[in-house]
């Protein structure tokens, strides 16, 4: 059947189509009425379907892209375009899922007693417990590295958690600055739990705990900044 220039209006790309579907899981992580827990599950299934969707669906329409597919589809657009709109619709469902995840769950888990600390939030017991479990089961499971002339960017396993340093010498206070990074060990919980009492539960994010012990790792240099990174690879069949 001939395409009519009304047609494309009655249709929805299927990448469309499939990030119209996750925020639909997202409203449910956002809506009050549901269990507080089950919120935050709605929320964690929206990171895996991002990650998939990254990984399978927009790697084959890059793929159309770099063989040079210009025909439009049922929705009217090239893949080009199609692209281009998605990229922005992934940009404003990260930021939303960062809004209901601060904004929303993080304060009313608090109110049930589940709380996600900073380190300066910690009270000595809890820093010294998360210290002793730095040193006897995360310190012995990482590889700190120094990307410099000698030392180029490490291989980066797909979705695994990384901190990137940035350093300085402190022999050499106006020399280069030199990148860091330091991979998350999967084989531990991302949640330190703490001590606390019966009707509370106190947690740590291991990337927090691993940030708050790099100067240990680097010693010699001066650690100016560091973020946490995952890298998703558009393409699986791309060497890292």
């Amino acid at each position: 059947m001939a395409r009519t220039p009304s047609k494309p209006r009655l249709f929805n790309g299927r990448d469309a189509s499939w990030m119209q579907f996750n925020r639909r899981v997202l409203e449910e992580a956002e809506d009050p009425s549901n269990p507080l827990l089950e919120r935050v599950k709605f929320l964690a299934i929206t990171g895996s379907n991002l990650d998939e969707y990254v990984e399978i669906r927009q790697a084959g329409l890059m793929q159309r892209i770099e063989d040079g597919y210009r025909e439009t589809g049922y929705d009217g657009l090239r893949p080009d375009e199609s692209l281009e709109g998605l990229t922005r619709d992934i940009h404003a469902f990260v930021d939303a899922q960062y809004a209901c995840w601060n904004n929303q769950l993080l304060p009313e888990m608090r109110k049930q007693g589940i709380r996600l600390l900073e380190w300066d939030e910690l009270d000595r017991d809890a820093q010294t417990f998360a210290q002793n479990y730095f040193q006897r089961e995360v310190d012995p499971l990482l590889t700190p590295i120094a990307i410099d002339p000698a030392h180029p960017f490490p291989r980066v396993l797909n979705k695994a958690l990384c901190l990137a340093i940035l350093l300085r010498a402190k022999r050499k206070s106006s020399g280069p600055l030199v990148l860091g990074v330091v991979t998350v060990p999967r084989a531990l919980p991302r949640f330190v739990r703490l001590p606390a009492s019966e009707k509370q539960f106190d947690y740590l994010l291991l990337q927090d705990l691993i940030a708050k012990n790099l100067t240990g790792m680097y010693r010699g240099y001066e650690v100016l900044a560091h973020a946490a990174f995952r890298v998703t690879p558009s393409i699986p069949t791309t060497p890292w």
